[in-house]
């Protein structure tokens, strides 16, 4: 791949203007997140429209993504990540100590609850799934691991941007909120920036059917040494037994954000 390049040209007036040209890595990588951000296997036309580049170019940066294992063919043609952005994020996530102590965390308290729990963070505009542990129960949650929703669906993405100052919760809810599946979820930039606030403020979220029929969730949230919110650990379950004891999954869950910190060494703020 070509590393980029600036050639200047010279306008009518006389001036030397500066012309910026894409580098085959910067086009690698805007395949990459298209895909990603899209999180849905795509064709090549698909992909050149999107990243506004020549389908000509886009053909090249496939196939020698394809070669490398960085993207996978499907049996219809469509591009989709290849196996080798796996080994990557895991070889990535095991150096970091904040996932590893969250995770383990993430699966006792699934196993003092008896439900699912995840672990998610920001990614942008969304939030982000990034580990889950799957309860006992039948009850099956829709969002898995590397799933990304808007930040006013859920209960997490409420707390995840809760200490940002009000202004910027303002002008993040007027950008990015959507109407969720069921149209429950609040859309309304004021009441989201208050209500983001003050579940921070409470360290607990909750949200009941807001993103998902009958599914509830219940979050607190994961603060650094500067008192940021940098993640959130989450209880999903019915909505029915959210209703029948809130208070019980509430208090646990506030528990192990706080114990994920002090292991940081966050709690001492």
């Amino acid at each position: 791949m070509t590393s980029s390049a600036i050639d200047p040209s010279t306008t009518e007036d006389g001036k030397t203007a500066r012309r910026s040209r894409v580098s085959g890595m910067d086009r690698a990588l805007q395949v990459l997140d298209y895909l990603y951000e899209t999180g849905t296997p795509a064709g090549a036309y698909a992909i050149a429209k999107a990243i506004a580049a020549p389908l000509s170019t886009v053909y090249v940066i496939i196939d020698d993504l394809v070669e490398k294992n960085m993207l996978t063919r499907q049996s219809d043609g469509s591009l989709w990540l290849g196996s080798r952005l796996y080994h990557y994020g895991l070889a990535y996530a095991r150096s970091l100590d904040f996932i590893s102590l969250a995770t383990h965390e993430m699966h006792d308290l699934c196993r003092q609850v008896g439900e699912t729990v995840q672990i998610c963070g920001r990614d942008g505009d969304h939030m982000l799934v990034l580990a889950m542990a799957d309860g006992p129960s039948h009850f099956q949650v829709a969002s898995r691991v590397g799933t990304r929703v808007p930040l006013n669906w859920t209960a997490s993405g409420r707390l995840l941007v809760g200490h940002l100052p009000e202004t910027e919760r303002l002008e993040l809810f007027r950008r990015c909120a959507r109407q969720s599946p069921t149209g429950r979820a609040e859309v309304d930039p004021q009441v989201l920036s208050a209500a983001a606030g003050e579940a921070f403020n409470e360290r607990l979220s909750i949200q009941v059917a807001e993103s998902d029929y009958a599914v509830a969730c219940i979050a607190a949230p994961i603060c650094d040494s500067a008192g940021h919110c940098v993640a959130t650990i989450s209880i999903v379950l019915p909505e029915q037994k959210v209703l029948a004891d809130e208070d019980r999954y509430a208090d646990q869950v506030r528990i192990s954000a706080a114990r994920i910190e002090k292991k940081m060494g966050w709690r001492e703020r």
